[in-house]
């Protein structure tokens, strides 16, 4: 419904996504997605082909340098471009005074982003895999309440990449709470370097903390990495959030200074690819790279942000980031994300998937493109119905009054 056009509000250009940057860089943002998200299937079908025996596990291709290319894991990737773009308008607020939308909008705009398709997903897929009832109903409630990261037994059931969101809605709790907090503490300090400090300060603790419990949980209380809630749960996965909302901090600290220019952008950016390859090659068991390899790569991944989002002048690589088959991919990932797994066991369970590890790459070809299509209809027919939903709340978080001459 629209307003009568005598109370018509004057016409605005459309707002970007909260603490989004620059149009450009969210375009390349959005081609990282798609990329991150087409690896993420990539990375499942490989564990898919997965052969167990006597002997161990038997990958695929038994070449361990492939097998570090698609082990990268790049949900990390994901904690930290959440992390930074959402933290940037606290940041800004907390550094220089700036607004910040209350957090009943950031909420609700995050739960139209994330629940309808979520609930779906995972209605569906439970229905479908416990067709007798009652049914497993303590996995349904789990996932229904974003609490299946802390089961040990069933955090990977009915949709196995879906403990992440466990994570991400934990984060945006955290944040709303933080977020003020941080801008509070920040007023009384009379210098911009004392609240960038303060800042930073906060972000560091939120990084140092997970990484002090992995130690403690490895090497004090020789917890398996198999004691998934351990490793998996917010208390040792935290880091990657923190060090986006790092970088958000750098970023608007920084502002147009020290911004790179092409050649030392690629530069940085392939740095951080070849250490994120070379962690990803050297973990292995439980060794000092496997332990703490989630956070390192968040600190890698965070530079390749870096290397992104803080830069003069696009070159060849924010170019190739911005390709429509890639900023496509990237507009779907998250209904690619939610679907490829159950699509994938489906396919297997109807015989239209090739059991012989020789087919991997064909099983990636046929996932991935069965994926996709059903990614392209779960964005058009519900996660962007889903979004015009933000419409129903004003700039305050507010119900929108529509009639106002009619609330008189």
């Amino acid at each position: 419904m629209t307003a009568p056009a005598t109370h018509r509000a004057p016409a605005r250009s459309p707002r970007p996504p909260e603490g989004a940057p620059a149009r450009s860089r969210a375009q390349e943002l959005e081609g990282y997605r798609g990329l991150a998200a087409m690896a993420t299937v990539v990375f499942h079908v490989w564990q898919h082909y997965f052969r167990y025996g006597a002997q161990g596990a038997d990958p695929p291709v038994d070449n361990r340098y492939v097998g570090a290319a698609i082990s990268l894991e790049v949900i990390d990737f994901f904690f930290v471009m959440s992390a930074y773009l959402l933290t940037v308008s606290y940041a800004r607020a907390a550094i220089d005074g700036a607004a910040v939308r209350p957090a009943r909008m950031f909420l609700f705009r995050r739960a139209i982003r994330i629940v309808p398709l979520y609930f779906l997903a995972v209605l569906v897929v439970w229905a479908m895999r416990n067709p007798a009832l009652p049914g497993n109903w303590l996995d349904l409630a789990e996932h229904l309440t974003f609490t299946q990261v802390l089961d040990k037994d069933q955090i990977f059931y009915t949709i196995g990449p879906a403990w992440s969101l466990s994570l991400e809605m934990l984060f945006y709790l955290v944040l709303v709470v933080l977020g003020p907090l941080a801008v509070r503490a920040c007023r009384p300090l009379a210098t911009r370097r004392a609240r960038v400090a303060a800042c930073a300060a906060g972000c560091a603790l939120l990084y140092v903390l997970p990484v002090v419990w992995i130690a403690v949980a490895r090497y004090g209380l020789h917890v398996p990495h198999t004691d998934w809630p351990v490793y998996f749960g917010p208390q040792a996965r935290f880091g990657g959030f923190a060090a986006g909302m790092g970088l958000a901090v750098l970023a608007v600290t920084a502002g147009e200074r020290g911004r790179l220019g092409p050649g030392p952008a690629a530069a940085l950016a392939a740095a951080s690819l070849a250490g994120l390859y070379g962690l990803s090659l050297s973990a292995a068991g439980e060794n000092a790279a496997a332990t703490f390899y989630h956070p390192v790569a968040s600190l890698l991944w965070t530079v390749l942000l870096l290397a992104t989002v803080h830069v003069r002048r696009p070159g060849r690589w924010h170019r190739a980031l911005c390709a429509r088959w890639l900023t496509g991919a990237g507009l779907v990932s998250y209904s690619l994300y939610m679907w490829h797994e159950p699509i994938m066991i489906g396919l297997y369970d109807a015989g239209l998937l090739p059991d012989a590890q020789s087919a991997f790459p064909l099983g990636v070809l046929i996932v991935l493109a069965a994926a996709l299509v059903a990614a392209v209809a779960s964005y058009w027919f519900l996660e962007y119905p889903a979004s015009m939903l933000g419409r129903l709340r004003d700039g305050s978080g507010r119900s929108r009054e529509y009639y106002p001459e009619l609330a008189r």
